[in-house]
């Protein structure tokens, strides 16, 4: 049977390289030269890995990552180019810094090991059957706007394989600890009812205990310090608990943790009043338009920066950006009027449509290509200006898309009047005080990211750490496989990239869409996701980063007091992802596995 695999695979050589790979048969006895790797036949295996490897992390980056920044983006904490800056640093940093150096090789204890006979050849087959099912439903999800959970994916990928070669009694289906399937099933339901009851406690500590005070924005500076305390608690654990394997930080002592999570969120309250309160101060109460980010760094120093002199007659918020969603509900709110906004861009535009004449001299290109275009001087033209810029435009399309306009959909259509209709459901407080919250929030998603690219980078590595090693010492894994440096690397670029180029396709799905979204929502949602990671990292209750942001997402919007002010629609179409992810990549990964174990072939 393995050797009808071979031939297979020999096939499979012949037609992508169109050469002469009979090197790469399936011997009958395994290759004595102890230079060359004994799996050096499957060569074609270890790049298929590497390739599905790569896909998988990509979408990781894409599908996964986006939850960590969704928030922030929708409620303009952050632009999509800050967010792609912030994800890159954090994800790699996680991933290459403190990723796992071990990864499981069976993956959550879902399938038996025993099933792989102590064959290294089917245990590296199994491997990349499972990788390029879950890299391919991953990619179809992201594809058709699905936030589906990655870990989920190449879980059920697994399982599948195992039950191709075991049968269904090779697969763990209860509890098992916490890392059976049944906890697939329960997580499904478990992590976004968690995740939206503490998401809505968080919100409704903040609306009402400072939103909804009478002069919020002192309420809110006066309690930062505190809030500051309570998110670098969470965050701490969060990176103790889950984000950082190769510390093995999680097998501190109690007393360690704990003097660990107090000392750190101490330090980050007391540089939070040192640096961050004199410079939000500045700009919110003393409306210091002319404050910028570097001024930052002067902490104290700030407390005696005086403001311009006409400050005192502008608008409260003018010093702050406009986090407002609905632009026409605050009239007072700084700026001109969308009428205003109106005229003045058409009086703006005027002199660019003062003559056609004007219009045919702005259509010449400056850089003509005359004569044949594989002159030198026509090669440059078309390389210089034309290649490159395509090329850029590609590279940073997914910057550059409208997170916001997509998430609205189009004025006069029933979709767009639909979400209209939800924003106005969902009160939108004051820039100023909005603007306290943008900096916690930002926070937040760069921690919540930092420990996404630790944990979640195995998801696509681990298995292909377990292909890499079997492939290149020709004996079968055992439970645990080690993970070189470079593989992680490999994971945090493949995982920047995806969320670079192709995350916004999941983003225009999450945050507004779903219902209103603000910094001080965002940052409810973002931290009540992280209290859930945490509490069932400690419990063993299976959770996905996905649904826990989802559900705290659905938890916040339930706090405006209106059940129209979610969009239960887009909320039944994320869902439908999560429940058909298991079974299709099950199924697909064991049919894979299957056929090309049983594949009739020629006898030698």
């Amino acid at each position: 049977m393995w050797q009808g695999f071979g031939q297979v695979g020999h096939l499979l050589v012949c037609f992508f390289t169109g050469g002469n790979p009979s090197r790469l048969l399936l011997p009958s006895v395994p290759s004595a030269d102890p230079i060359m790797p004994t799996l050096h036949q499957w060569d074609y295996l270890f790049a298929f890995g590497t390739i599905f490897a790569g896909l998988d992390s990509f979408n990781i980056g894409a599908n996964d990552v986006a939850n960590s920044f969704a928030t922030s983006v929708s409620s303009k904490s952050l632009t999509m180019k800050q967010a792609c800056l912030a994800a890159a640093i954090c994800e790699f940093l996680g991933a290459v810094l403190v990723g796992a150096r071990v990864a499981d090789t069976i993956k959550n204890s879902i399938i038996k090991i025993s099933v792989f006979e102590g064959n290294a050849g089917v245990q590296l087959l199994a491997f990349v059957c499972a990788l390029s099912v879950s890299a391919s439903w991953l990619m179809l999800s992201t594809r058709m706007s699905w936030p589906v959970s990655t870990t989920y994916s190449i879980v059920a990928a697994v399982a599948g394989v195992g039950v191709a070669l075991g049968g269904p009694d090779a697969v763990n289906w209860g509890w098992n600890g916490g890392k059976g399937l049944a906890t697939i099933f329960s997580g499904l339901v478990i992590a976004p009812a968690i995740a939206a009851g503490f998401a809505s406690v968080c919100y409704l500590f903040v609306k009402y205990g400072l939103l909804s005070r009478k002069n919020p924005v002192v309420y809110t500076l006066f309690f930062s310090p505190f809030v500051f305390f309570t998110v670098a608690a969470v965050l701490t654990m969060s990176i103790i608990y889950k984000g950082a394997p190769n510390l093995g930080l999680n097998k501190l002592s109690k007393a360690t943790t704990a003097i660990a999570i107090v000392g750190t969120s101490l330090v980050v309250a007391a540089l939070s009043i040192m640096f961050w309160l004199p410079y939000v101060y500045c700009k919110v109460i003393r409306k210091d338009y002319t404050i910028r980010f570097y001024h930052f760094f002067l902490g104290p120093i700030l407390w005696w920066r005086a403001a311009p002199p006409d400050a005192e007659t502008l608008e409260a918020d003018v010093a702050v950006p406009d986090y407002r969603i609905v632009k026409s509900e605050n009239k007072n709110a700084k700026g001109p009027s969308d009428e205003e906004s109106a005229n003045e861009k058409a009086d703006t535009d005027a002199p660019a449509h003062a003559s056609p004449l004007a219009n045919q001299v702005e259509k010449v290109h400056p850089h003509p290509i005359e004569g044949a275009w594989a002159e030198p001087k026509n090669l440059w033209i078309i390389l210089r200006y034309k290649a490159l810029p395509f090329l850029k435009k590609v590279a940073t399309h997914g910057t550059t898309i409208d997170i916001h306009a997509a998430q609205a959909g189009e004025a006069d259509t029933a979709e767009g009047r639909r979400i209209t209709d939800m924003y106005m459901r969902a009160k939108q407080y004051p820039n100023e005080v909005e603007h306290l919250f943008s900096f916690i929030q930002v926070l937040t998603a760069c921690t919540a990211s930092f420990a996404h690219g630790a944990n979640d980078v195995s998801n696509a590595i681990g298995p292909y750490a377990v292909i890499y090693n079997v492939w290149k010492t020709g004996n079968s894994a055992a439970s645990k496989a080690p993970v070189q440096v470079w593989l992680l690397a490999y994971g945090g670029v493949m995982i920047v990239i995806g969320l670079a180029t192709y995350g916004y396709n999941i983003m225009k799905v999450l945050g507004n869409k779903i219902t209103l979204h603000s910094p001080s929502r965002g940052f409810s949602m973002e931290l009540g996701s992280a209290i859930t990671v945490v509490l069932a990292s400690q419990y063993g209750i299976p959770v996905s980063t996905t649904m826990c942001i989802t559900g705290a997402t659905m938890g916040v919007a339930l706090c405006n007091g209106d059940f129209r002010a979610v969009n239960w629609r887009a909320l039944g179409w994320i869902f439908l992802g999560w429940i058909l992810t298991v079974p299709i990549v099950g199924t697909l990964a064991g049919c894979l596995m299957g056929i090309i174990i049983n594949a009739p072939h020629f006898a030698r």
